[in-house]
C-alpha cells in the first residue's frame, strides 16, 4: 500500500512540479552518470562534481590556462588538450568559442559538454589577496545534510552480541570558501548510520567539535603565489602520472569513453569530500624552482582504522587496513583510528607544451608492524613497518601520438609499469592502447593505476580501444582488456586470467533526443563451487545487454529509460538471468522555484550474481548507485525547492518494494518485512 501511495503522490507531483534546470545541470549529471557505472556502490564524486559545479560558475578562459587546470575537466582527454595548445601557438589566441570544431579530435559532443565551463573572456574579478577582497568577493557555501532508513534494522535492537552503538540518523556539515583561484577553505564534518553522534557521550562538548562527530576534515589553501603555485595545509591528495606511484582521491578506470584508462593528473589539490580514507593529512606545496621545473614537497600524519592482532611474542600487529569509514559496532570502535601512519617525500616534475616527465619519491612508516595473513594467496603482501616507494612517469605529444607511462618501485620488493598510447587516426577515429605489468610482490598504499582488480598489483594486461564518430549523429565506442593474475587472488587457488569487452552504440539527432544500445562481456575465472579435493578454477562469465532513450518535449519535459538484462554462468551450473526496467520523468519550465524528479524501476535477477547497479538521482553532492537483487519494484523521488535567491532545500524519499520475502538485507541491516525505504533532506546557503 505504501508503494502504490508513492507512485500516485509522485506523478500528482509531476504535474505542477517546475524545474529550474539549466541544460548544463543535466550535462553535470549525464558527465558523472557515464563515469560512475564502473565505480564501487559507496564512491563519493562530490569533489568531481565540486570541480564542475565551480567551473560552471567561474569559467576556465581557454586563452589563459594550463594542461593541469584543464584535465580536471574530465571529459577531455591529453591529446585534445595537447592540440588545443598547438592550434593557440600555431594562429594564436581564440577570437570565438566555435573554432574548436577546427581543432583535431574536438568532435560535437566534446564541444558540447566543454561549452558551460570555458570562456574567452578575461575575468574582471580583483584577485589580489586582501581583507576586503576576501570579505567582498569571496564566495562560502554551506550545506546541511540530514538522512535515515525509516524501518527499523536489527542492528538497533538489544541484541546480546554485536549491534550498532549509534542512532540511524546520518548528518553532514560541509562548509566550503573560495576566493578566485587564489584562496580556497573548507570543514566537512560527518555521522554515519549506526555511529555515535559524540565520540563519548559522556564527556561531549559543544566548545569542541571534535568531540561530537565521527568524522572531520578541513583544509586552507593559498593558490598561485609568486613561485609558490599552491600552498595546503590540512586535508589534501596528490595526483601523478598514471596512478601506480603516487595517487590519493578519486580515480577513474575502464569506461564507454575508452581514453578515461589514460589518467588525468592534476596534482597537488585541497581535499573537499566526505570519504573517510582517500586523502593525506598535513602540509604540502608546489614550487617552481626553475622555468618548467615545479617541486611538490609534502608530509603527512594520519591515524588509521586497522585490523589488529597479537602475534607469538605479544606485540599488537595489523593484518588490514580498514577503508570503510564507519564506527558503528564495538569491533569497528576498538579498530578506529588503532595505526598511525606517517608519509614525507616530494615530486619533482619538467613539463613543457609537449613533453612532461616527473620523478617520485617518498617514505611510508607505521606505528605496528603488518603482518600478511596466513593464507597462500597473501604470501606476498607486505610486511614490516618501513616502505620507500620511487617512481617515474612520463607523456608526450608528437603530432597526432600521445605518448605516456609510469614505473613504480617498491625499494626491497616488486616493481610495476604502465605504458600507452592515444592516437587520433582521422578526424573520426581515435584510438588507445595500454599496456601494464604489475608485479606480486609490487607495494603501494596509494596506487590507483588501471586495473582489472581493485588495487595494482600481481596483474598483467593489455587494453585497446576505438572511439568512431561516422557523423554528428552517430558514435560509437569499442574496447577490449586481457587480463592475467600471476599469482593466486581470494577464492582462486591459482594462476588465472579472463577478458573483458564492451561495444557501445550511440545516436543523438538532436540535443534533446539520445539512444543508446551497449554490450559488455567479462570472463573471469574462481575456485569452483562443488565440493572436491583440490579446487580447480570455473571460468565465470557475466554479460550485460542495455538499451537506453533520453529525450525531452519542449523546454519542460524530460524522459529516460532503460532496459538492461543481465547473464551469468559458472562453470557447467545452468545461466541465470537478472533484468531491469526504469522509467524516470522530470519537469522543468524555467521560471519557478520548485524542481524535481522521479524514477520507477522494476527488477527481476535470480541471485546476487545476477544483480544490476544503476546510477541515481540525489541531493547535491549525494550520491546514490541502486542495487536491484531479488525481485521487485523500486522508486524515489527528488524536490528541490529555492527558498531565497542564494538558499535551496532538498528533499528525497526512496524505497524497495520485494516480492515474496520475509526479510530485507542480512546481518545487522536485516529489516522484518518486504520493504526499505529512505529519507534526506538537505539545505544550502550560499552567501
Amino acid at each position: 500500500m505504501r508503494f502504490k501511495l508513492f507512485i500516485l503522490a509522485a506523478f500528482l507531483l509531476i504535474g505542477f512540479i517546475a524545474k529550474a534546470q539549466t541544460q548544463e545541470d543535466q550535462l553535470i549529471k549525464d558527465l558523472i552518470e557515464s563515469i560512475a557505472e564502473n565505480l564501487p556502490e559507496d564512491y563519493d564524486l562530490s569533489e568531481l562534481q565540486d570541480r564542475l559545479t565551480y567551473f560552471r560558475k567561474h569559467p576556465i578562459n581557454l586563452n589563459n590556462t594550463n594542461a593541469e587546470e584543464l584535465k580536471t575537466l574530465v571529459f577531455l582527454s591529453p591529446l585534445q588538450i595537447s592540440n588545443l595548445f598547438e592550434h593557440i601557438r600555431k594562429n594564436g589566441k581564440l577570437i570565438d568559442l566555435l573554432e574548436l570544431q577546427s581543432i583535431a579530435e574536438f568532435d560535437l559532443q566534446t564541444i558540447q559538454r566543454l561549452m558551460p565551463f570555458v570562456t574567452l573572456n578575461q575575468s574582471s574579478t580583483v584577485d589580489k589577496i586582501t581583507a576586503a577582497n576576501l570579505a567582498k568577493y569571496g564566495n562560502n557555501d554551506l550545506i546541511l545534510r540530514y538522512g535515515r532508513v525509516i524501518e527499523k534494522t536489527r542492528g538497533y535492537t538489544d541484541l546480546p552480541g554485536s549491534r550498532y552503538l549509534g542512532t540511524p540518523d546520518r548528518y553532514l556539515l560541509r562548509y566550503r570558501y573560495t576566493y578566485s583561484n587564489r584562496v580556497s577553505a573548507s570543514l566537512v564534518m560527518e555521522k554515519d548510520a549506526g555511529e555515535y553522534l559524540f565520540k563519548n557521550p559522556k564527556k561531549a562538548s559543544y566548545f569542541f567539535p571534535s568531540n561530537y562527530t565521527d568524522f572531520m576534515s578541513g583544509h586552507v589553501a593559498i593558490l598561485n603565489t609568486g613561485r609558490f603555485k599552491k600552498i595546503v595545509l590540512g586535508d589534501y591528495t596528490m595526483q601523478f602520472g598514471q596512478a601506480l606511484t603516487l595517487w590519493s582521491g578519486f580515480a577513474f578506470g575502464k569506461s564507454p569513453d575508452v581514453t578515461g584508462v589514460v589518467k588525468r593528473d592534476v596534482g597537488l589539490r585541497p581535499y573537499t569530500s566526505a570519504n573517510e580514507f582517500a586523502f593525506l593529512r598535513g602540509a604540502a606545496a608546489t614550487v617552481t624552482v626553475a622555468k618548467n621545473i615545479d617541486f611538490s614537497p609534502f608530509f603527512s600524519h594520519r591515524k588509521l582504522d586497522a585490523s589488529l592482532s597479537t602475534n607469538v611474542n605479544g606485540e599488537t600487529t595489523v593484518s588490514s587496513i580498514n577503508e570503510t569509514g564507519l564506527h558503528r559496532t564495538q569491533n569497528e570502535m576498538n579498530n578506529k583510528n588503532s595505526t598511525e601512519q606517517i608519509v614525507y617525500g616530494g615530486v619533482l616534475q619538467y613539463r613543457t607544451s609537449a613533453l612532461s616527465i616527473g620523478a617520485v619519491a617518498y617514505h611510508t612508516s607505521f606505528n605496528r608492524l603488518f603482518v600478511p595473513g596466513s593464507s597462500v594467496y597473501q604470501s606476498f603482501n607486505f610486511a614490516g613497518k618501513e616502505l620507500t616507494n620511487v617512481g617515474a612517469h612520463y607523456s608526450y605529444t608528437y603530432k597526432n601520438f600521445y605518448f605516456f607511462g609510469e614505473f613504480g618501485k617498491s625499494l626491497d620488493a616488486g616493481l610495476a609499469y604502465v605504458n600507452g598510447a592515444l592516437v587520433s587516426l582521422s578526424s573520426t577515429v581515435s584510438a588507445v592502447v595500454l599496456h601494464r605489468n604489475y608485479q606480486k610482490n609490487y607495494h603501494n598504499f596509494f596506487n590507483q593505476a588501471t586495473a582489472e582488480a581493485s588495487e595494482a598489483f600481481n596483474e598483467k594486461g593489455l587494453y585497446a580501444g576505438l572511439n568512431i564518430n561516422p557523423s554528428k549523429v552517430w558514435s560509437i565506442q569499442l574496447y577490449g582488456d586481457y587480463f592475467k593474475y600471476p599469482w593466486l587472488r581470494f577464492r582462486v587457488d591459482a594462476p588465472s586470467d579472463g577478458y573483458e569487452l564492451l561495444s557501445q552504440v550511440t545516436y543523438s539527432p538532436t540535443k534533446t533526443f539520445r539512444a543508446i544500445l551497449r554490450f559488455k562481456s567479462e570472463v573471469k575465472q574462481q575456485n569452483t563451487n562443488l565440493t572436491v579435493p583440490y579446487n580447480y578454477l570455473d571460468n565465470v562469465k557475466r554479460e550485460n545487454y542495455r538499451a537506453e532513450v533520453k529525450w525531452a518535449i519542449g523546454k519542460s519535459f524530460g524522459f529516460q529509460n532503460r532496459v538492461e538484462v543481465v547473464q551469468f554462468k559458472k562453470g557447467d551450473a545452468n545461466a541465470e538471468f537478472g533484468y531491469l526496467a526504469y522509467q524516470d520523468v522530470s519537469y522543468s519550465p524555467l521560471s519557478s522555484r520548485l524542481s524535481g524528479n522521479i524514477r520507477v524501476a522494476y527488477f527481476n535477477t535470480a541471485s546476487y550474481d545476477s544483480r544490476i547497479y544503476a546510477y541515481e538521482d540525489d541531493v547535491l553532492y549525494n550520491f546514490t548507485f541502486g542495487l536491484y537483487n531479488g525481485k521487485g519494484v523500486r522508486g524515489y523521488a527528488n524536490l528541490k525547492y529555492r527558498l531565497a535567491k542564494r538558499l535551496d532545500v532538498w528533499g528525497r524519499y526512496a524505497l524497495y518494494n520485494y516480492d515474496n520475502v520475509e526479510t530485507v538485507g542480512s546481518g545487522l541491516d536485516e529489516i522484518e518485512g518486504k520493504m526499505k525505504s529512505e529519507m534526506r533532506v538537505q539545505l544550502r546557503y550560499q552567501f
